[in-house]
């Protein structure tokens, strides 16, 4: 398995329609979670935002959000900001335009029906979208918002003191960094989370929502 743990300059500039992270002067940075709401890891999730007044954006399945509204409604009411991660979890590139965009759609009316009101936050799973889904999607109103840092939570392969590296070495103002509150990523989530939010706070790192 490949991938970036922080993103190349040069794929920010050849795709500069998405959002790789949020420039600033100042100590902030953005957390965001994906393929939530999940049962206790979810909750486990918001109880070290609040311990550490931090807030997140979560990029939502569809699907689970139908399973889990209650979970889905605690993310809400904690403050913090909803996304669209499409219904399934699909795969831009394995998936035709139009079933992509009718499931992100599906998603998107998930998401309304619960009276988020963020619901024009994308971001496509695994990092892959095609030009012309996200051609569509950016005419629909959306921002798809892609990352500064990728944690790396969901690999096996690496220890969770590695993930926690991860996120330490590379995270700068301004970073979108993301984790997953998924049972897949839970082993390297529950070290690395309440270490780094711990070393954000000591740093004079603010945690703010994508808006």
């Amino acid at each position: 398995m490949w991938y970036w743990i922080k993103t190349n300059r040069l794929i920010k500039l050849i795709f500069s329609n998405y959002v790789w992270d949020i420039p600033t002067v100042e100590k902030k940075v953005y957390l965001t979670f994906d393929d939530g709401p999940t049962p206790e890891i979810t909750a486990w999730v918001l109880n070290q935002l609040k311990e550490f007044n931090a807030k997140a954006t979560f990029f939502c399945i569809g699907e689970n959000i139908q399973k889990y509204p209650e979970i889905f409604d605690s993310i809400l009411t904690n403050g913090h900001t909803i996304g669209n991660h499409t219904f399934n979890h699909y795969n831009g590139w394995k998936t035709k335009t139009q079933d992509y965009i009718e499931n992100t759609i599906l998603c998107e009316s998930v998401i309304q029906k619960s009276k988020a009101n963020s619901a024009m936050l994308f971001r496509p799973p695994y990092g892959k979208i095609k030009r012309l889904q996200a051609k569509i999607l950016l005419e629909r109103g959306y921002k798809i918002i892609m990352w500064d840092v990728l944690s790396a939570d969901f690999d096996h392969q690496i220890s969770p003191e590695n993930c926690l590296k991860n996120v330490i070495k590379n995270t700068q103002s301004g970073s979108i960094i993301v984790f997953h509150d998924s049972t897949k990523s839970f082993k390297n989530l529950a070290y690395t989370l309440p270490k780094f939010l711990a070393f954000l706070q000591q740093n004079n790192y603010v945690c703010e929502v994508i808006v």
